[in-house]
């Protein structure tokens, strides 16, 4: 249980008046490598008061799941809750690495899914780091070719993709193909069906040379898969109570929130704005997700694939806490990780603080907050 955060809960208030298994170390990624964002630039006036320190650096993944921070960043609503302290962005293809970047202080604040935070949590023993918000519901989807698989019966003996071992795609389709009665190796991928850990970038092209017969993969890369003739069979949003389960929230480092909860609390603004605004403005706030990661790959993603990723996305200030013990759960049923201690992983005080001033029903921690 970690150690009571009294000191930084007055300082916050002052501000407005089990071991993991090795193989789940990998868990919970698009890729492997991490960039700077071009949208370093902070656009903060010189005249505009710092808060407790100068910068703050933000992680998160350019993908269609993460659209709190593409839009955030590139429309500055973020920035703008921070006044002078400048916000400076990094991007990144795995969560394994933006947690790298969390522990050795590159980074304070992550975009992240939930398996990747689960497991540096229980790797630091409560000690790492706390996710602060929501971000972002579903966005998941199965994938297949329409010629091979007609019916999910049909999955039984087909090569399906994963993004990679262990990530919190992967522990959803280990979890259904096992509700199905079938039996699958976690490790090898080997069994009634076979899960292939294919990186997003790559599984199109292998989808268009036949060593895939489908994926379950999140948004855009879903979509992509459709565009090359692919076939919707699953949502993963209708395998949940309510149509909702977490895909992203934010993390913060524990070191970074007792040091600078005046910070992290400005960027939570930030990201309920964004949100607020998204959801207000879907056709303006697709358009500059879109923007961004043209900025981030060279090249917008084509509207035939924009528009229904998009649409398959909900943005919510909400973390869904009961759904990421749902998940953990799957990781620990799958035999990918321990049963995990995930008391204190949550500390949703600023949160809640914003969301009552701003008329907005308060959220909840699933017995999982800080005490």
């Amino acid at each position: 249980m970690p150690a009571p955060r009294s000191t930084v809960r007055r300082s916050i208030a002052a501000v407005a008046a089990l071991p993991l298994l090795a193989l789940a170390a990998t868990a919970c990624g698009y890729g492997s490598d991490a960039k700077d964002d071009d949208a370093k630039k902070a656009n903060v006036s010189s005249g505009e008061k710092k808060l407790s320190a100068d910068t703050v650096k933000i992680g998160y993944f350019p993908n269609l799941t993460h659209a709190t921070a593409l839009v955030g960043i590139q429309e500055g609503t973020i920035q703008k809750e921070l006044g002078g302290t400048k916000v400076e962005s990094t991007t990144f293809n795995a969560g394994p690495s933006e947690i790298e970047a969390l522990n050795a202080g590159s980074i304070d604040i992550g975009f992240i899914g939930p398996s990747p935070a689960i497991n540096a949590y229980v790797k630091s023993q409560g000690k790492g780091l706390r996710i602060v918000a929501g971000s972002a519901s579903g966005g998941v989807k199965l994938v297949v070719n329409p010629k091979k698989i007609k019916t999910l019966d049909d999955l039984k003996g087909k090569r399906i993709a994963t993004p990679q071992i262990g990530n919190t795609q992967d522990v959803a389709f280990l979890n259904w193909i096992s509700e199905k009665g079938w039996k699958v190796d976690p490790q090898s991928g080997k069994g009634d069906v076979s899960v292939v850990r294919s990186d997003n970038k790559v599984t199109p092209d292998a989808y268009k040379s036949g060593s895939l017969d489908g994926a379950w993969v999140p948004e855009p890369t879903a979509s992509k898969l459709v565009s090359e003739g692919a076939k919707v069979l699953l949502d993963e949003t209708d395998l949940w109570p309510d149509k909702k389960f977490v895909i992203t929230h934010i993390i913060v480092s524990q070191k970074f929130l007792d040091a600078h909860p005046d910070v992290v609390e400005a960027v939570v603004k930030g990201s309920v704005s964004t949100n607020t605004w998204i959801n207000a403005n879907p056709d303006e706030a697709k358009a500059s997700a879109n923007k961004a990661l043209e900025k981030l790959s060279g090249k917008p993603l084509p509207q035939e694939i924009l528009d229904p990723a998009w649409e398959s996305v909900e943005f919510t200030n909400d973390p869904l806490a009961t759904t990421l013990k749902t998940q953990a759960g799957y990781s620990v049923k799958a035999g990918l990780l321990e049963d995990p201690k995930l008391e204190g992983i949550y500390d949703l005080m600023p949160l809640n603080k914003i969301l009552k001033a701003d008329g907005q029903p308060e959220v909840d921690d699933a017995g999982l907050g800080v005490k």
